[in-house]
Parts: C-alpha cells; sequence; structure tokens
C-alpha cells in the first residue's frame, strides 16, 4: 500500500469520534499506529523514532492538560527546526554540520600491542 492510500484511509473524524467515546481504544488504535510506523521505518532510524516519541509521551505525561502537551510538542519541534543545530541551519549550511559531524567521529587510534608471552 503506498503513501498515498495510507493518508487517504485515515478517517479524522473517526478518530475524534473514539477519543470522545472510548478514550481507551482511541489511545490503543493511537499506540498501535505509531508502533506500525516505526516498524516501517528504516533501520537506521528506528532508534530515532522511538527516542522522539519517547520524548512526545514524557511531555504528554507531564502536561497539565492536552492544549498544553500540544503547545510543548509544538515548541519543541520548531526548535528542532530553527534553532541553532535545527533543520533550516543544516539545509542552509550543509558544510558546517558535516565538518561537525567529522570531528565529533573522529577520534584517537589506539595501539593495542600483545605481550611477548601471549605469542
Amino acid at each position: 500500500m503506498n503513501e498515498e492510500k495510507k493518508a487517504i484511509d485515515f478517517d479524522f473524524d473517526l478518530w475524534m469520534q473514539m477519543a470522545k467515546q472510548d478514550p481507551h481504544r482511541f489511545e490503543f488504535m493511537r499506540q498501535q499506529m505509531i508502533n506500525d510506523l516505526i516498524a516501517q521505518a528504516p533501520l537506521h532510524l528506528k532508534m530515532r523514532m522511538e527516542g522522539l516519541q519517547w520524548q512526545v509521551d514524557q511531555i504528554r505525561k507531564q502536561a497539565d492538560n492536552p492544549m498544553m502537551a500540544c503547545l510543548q510538542i509544538s515548541q519543541k519541534m520548531w526548535k528542532n527546526v530553527l534553532g541553532e543545530k535545527g533543520l533550516l541551519n543544516a539545509l542552509q549550511q550543509p558544510q558546517m554540520f558535516t565538518d561537525t559531524l567529522r570531528e565529533e567521529s573522529s577520534g584517537k587510534i589506539l595501539s593495542f600491542n600483545r605481550n611477548k608471552s601471549e605469542k
């Protein structure tokens, strides 16, 4: 099933009705949809997606109400887009970020010589 088909199949009104009438079922369905999406992601993205979802879940748990959670999650998203190490800067100055990655990933290589008695 392609992405366009999945987006078309999402029935907002149904989900809204479920949230009002059966919040526990809504939460189960929401969690299942998130898990399915993460499961379909490429392996190199799964850990990051799980970590981000954990952060979102923690914000939701700690917020006083759903609107406060929504605002805090939105602020987090915008910080990741517009912040110092955000997406916008990465797109405008890709060299700066590749240099930083290279510096962070480079390190001194240590040589461990075997003792002569082990040979």
